[in-house]
């Protein structure tokens, strides 16, 4: 995983925690490190976007940090993760899964809903996909090295479940932060609410102010806020977002972002404990939080798994850092599984939501080397 001041590189795998659902997790984890007396006291994997199924956390054999501006591809290490030789995959085919039709029709859907005269439903976000097979196995060292010149996000890349016989991991390079714990005190980034960023100056400064001054973000975006400042109020002295709502910049999209501060009663609990209770925020999820669920299940053609869950690591004295995991791929083998996704709120349009997730697909066909525009993305 790495940040603009950070990477940490967790290698080879000791032990792995227990399933069971994120309600018990930091429980199960605090058990873990009672137990264990060898390896780093720490773990690190991903937590699915579906609270009820098992996350997928490990011990490493041993943990490399490195501080400060750096280039990800002269660590030692690195190549461990590298799962092909002999150049960069070819590109054999993108598909999109939904089509755009139809992932435009589930959203028309989900506003029938939102807009109905009885409406419960406030936000529900949709994603769609793109299934890219290529001519041999994907490198996810590659992969994150060309992820990694964007120094505004998050790249991360960890082992998810075999399937079969087949290795698989999660890959991307995420601009939100869930939560990150350190002593008694506690931050978290939401961001909602999104538009495409232009190579033009002008273009895109525009952009940028137009997301700023746009009543449906910002009503998007105060949903998740009063989400994260709600959930975490209970748990602290102090809680305050000090700089406001602000624009937050990747390299492809602008986003709404609003940073979370807070000073912890009991700093005891763990930077899992928070994932848990935070997670699936209404930037991934919705709200009502079960009722979004549910019409994702139904409006979705495909189970997430862990896309739009959480990336991160906890150590033995509660300390950590977990990222939303957005875009990002699946990657098994020389296939791969691109998501993106949209927060539907009222005032949302299909064709709206449909370019927002086309643009958010950019950053990750970059590093696949993929042009866009040349496929239904």
């Amino acid at each position: 995983m790495k940040t603009a001041g950070e990477t940490m590189l967790a290698l080879g795998q000791i032990a792995t925690l227990g399933d069971g659902p994120l309600a018990d997790l930091a429980a199960r984890a605090a058990g873990f490190f009672e137990k264990r007396t060898e390896g780093p006291d720490v773990l690190v994997g991903a937590l699915p976007f579906d609270p009820g199924r098992p996350s997928h956390l490990v011990q490493p054999e041993r943990v490399l940090r490195v501080q400060g501006r750096h280039d990800i591809g002269a660590i030692p290490g690195l190549d461990g993760l590298a799962s092909a030789k002999g150049g960069a995959a070819g590109i054999l085919s993108v598909d999109a899964d939904p089509v755009a039709a139809e992932f435009a029709h589930a959203v028309a859907v989900a506003l029938g809903q939102l807009t109905a005269a009885d409406a419960s439903l406030r936000k529900v976000v949709l994603s769609r996909s793109l299934k890219v097979t290529a001519n041999r196995d994907f490198s996810a060292a590659d992969l994150m090295r060309r992820l990694s010149a964007d120094d505004s996000v998050t790249v991360f890349a960890t082992p998810l479940p075999t399937r079969g016989h087949q290795r698989r991991s999660l890959i991307g390079a995420t601009p939100e932060l869930l939560v990150e714990k350190r002593g008694g005190q506690i931050c978290s980034h939401p961001l909602a609410g999104s538009a495409r960023r232009h190579r033009d100056t002008e273009e895109d400064r525009k952009a940028g102010a137009g997301l700023l001054a746009s009543d449906k973000d910002r009503r998007e975006h105060k949903l998740v806020v009063e989400s994260v400042l709600d959930t975490l109020a209970p748990y602290c002295v102090g809680l305050s977002a000090p700089e406001g709502t602000c624009l937050r910049a990747t390299s492809s999209m602008w986003h709404l972002g609003t940073r979370i501060v807070g000073q912890l009663k009991d700093a005891s609990l763990s930077s899992i404990y928070f994932a848990g209770l935070l997670h699936p925020t209404p930037a991934v999820c919705g709200l009502p939080r079960r009722l979004a669920h549910d019409q994702i299940v139904k409006l979705e053609p495909y189970d997430r798994e862990f896309y739009a869950g959480a990336v991160g690591w906890c150590d033995s004295a509660g300390d950590g850092r977990w990222h939303v995991s957005i875009r990002c791929a699946e990657i098994e083998g020389r296939h791969a599984r691109l998501y993106a996704g949209a927060g539907i709120v009222p005032g949302s349009t299909p064709e709206g939501e449909l370019a927002e997730t086309s643009a958010k697909f950019r950053a990750m066909l970059d590093a696949f080397g993929i042009d866009g525009s040349r496929f239904d993305a």
